[in-house]
């Protein structure tokens, strides 16, 4: 049986995949704090600044978690995730000359 060798590409799009998630992750982090500073500079009141910090502290922490898991669950399993990706972009290169 004939063993295949990894295709150098799969490590490319994983991390061109890995770059995407941690910006969209900095942005988001980036517009929660932009928000939350400009609502502290306006909103008066304590108890609407606890409240909406713990609510976005939870979607932070929640996305964080779950694009963390994605990157680490697409790091074991490159092969069979971008490989299917891979074989039909050869397919098409293929056909089209």
């Amino acid at each position: 049986m004939q063993h295949k060798l990894p295709d150098p590409r799969v490590d490319q799009m994983f991390a061109g995949d890995r770059i995407w998630a941690f910006g969209s992750m900095f942005a988001l982090w980036c517009v929660y704090a932009f928000t939350f500073w400009q609502l502290s500079m306006t909103q008066s009141e304590s108890g609407v600044l606890y409240a909406l910090a713990i609510a976005g502290g939870l979607v932070l922490l929640f996305n964080t978690a779950s694009i963390l898991s994605m990157i680490a669950h697409y790091g074991q399993d490159k092969e069979p995730i971008y490989g299917l990706d891979i074989h039909y972009l050869d397919e098409m290169k293929r056909a089209k000359g």
